[in-house]
């Protein structure tokens, strides 16, 4: 099997646990995540499957949206629901307004230098954060650039508050959420997390892991296996003539002149991205243009 399923992550499942039940599920050894979710977070967990792993980096790498709710007045060890209490500071809540609160989130659109909580998978010195936490030690953190492209209050009753966040890799919502609460001065906690979109990936769209099984009983895998060049539908599509497929299949550079579709081609910009197909359909990889020598080199072979 090679392709790309939308799996719905389910509670209580690490990403870990999503791909080895699949592994039981499919038969298939290579299999691989396109990004980590907490084991009480929901949502949208793009799956690549035999070489279709080659993409879970650049899945990785994708924007992502999530819908979340934050807890004021609340702070914890983990900065969500599932952690220790550090500090109740809920009797501040009385002197907040909605509009107060509103702002306070909408500020931290764009760019902002995110610290990672110690409840983390990032790595130390070869050891990971949340194994250093659960020993109760507590290393200094490097804060990352993060880049909040929307975010947008759906509900409000305070102390709950209803975000939906379009972030880049990399963010951690529940330190966002402790970061709000920690400018409103009253502290916060991230209550419930689902991501709703990877890259083209919806929610909407998404499989449980029973709808998998079900689907592999029936017969019917092939209707929910995507192939691997639906990560790049943004790119246009080109293909080669007969002749040059050799070239292609290697991976050698390609002219203007190897291309049947010159019309895909016009005047492309330096590093503009392309889907390259043979003159059958059949997907071979990503090439990039090379403005200033007008040739195409590879950038990702399938």
């Amino acid at each position: 099997m090679n392709g790309i399923i939308n799996i719905y992550k389910e509670a209580g499942y690490t990403s870990f646990d999503v791909v080895a039940k699949l592994r039981g599920i499919l038969k298939e050894k290579k299999i691989g995540h396109t990004g980590t979710l907490d084991p009480q977070a929901l949502g949208v967990l793009p799956v690549c499957i035999g070489s279709a792993t080659k993409v879970c980096s650049l899945l990785t790498d994708k924007s992502k949206v999530y819908e979340s709710v934050l807890q004021l007045g609340i702070s914890t060890d983990t900065q969500d629901a599932t952690g220790k209490i550090l500090r109740d500071r809920s009797g501040l809540l009385s002197g907040l307004s909605e509009t107060q609160v509103r702002e306070a989130i909408e500020s931290f659109a764009g760019e902002y230098d995110q610290t990672p909580p110690m409840y983390s998978a990032l790595k130390v010195n070869g050891k990971k954060l949340c194994d250093l936490a659960r020993e109760g030690v507590e290393v200094e953190r490097k804060a990352r650039r993060v880049h909040i492209y929307e975010i947008e209050v759906l509900e409000m009753n305070i102390p709950l508050v209803t975000m939906r966040v379009h972030c880049s890799k990399g963010t951690y919502i529940r330190t966002l959420c402790d970061d709000i609460g920690e400018r409103l001065g009253v502290g916060g906690m991230m209550k419930s997390l689902v991501r709703t979109r990877v890259s083209s990936f919806t929610a909407a769209e998404a499989l449980t892991l029973a709808q998998v099984e079900a689907h592999r009983d029936n017969g019917s895998l092939d209707e929910i296996l995507l192939p691997v060049d639906c990560v790049f539908a943004s790119f246009p599509a080109v293909h080669v003539k007969e002749h040059v497929l050799k070239r292609l299949q290697n991976g050698n550079r390609l002219k203007r002149g190897d291309f049947s579709d010159k019309h895909f081609l016009g005047m492309p910009e330096a590093g503009e991205q392309f889907r390259v197909y043979d003159s059958a359909g059949r997907f071979y990889g990503i090439y990039g243009y090379d403005g200033e020598q007008e040739n195409y080199r590879c950038i990702k072979m399938f």
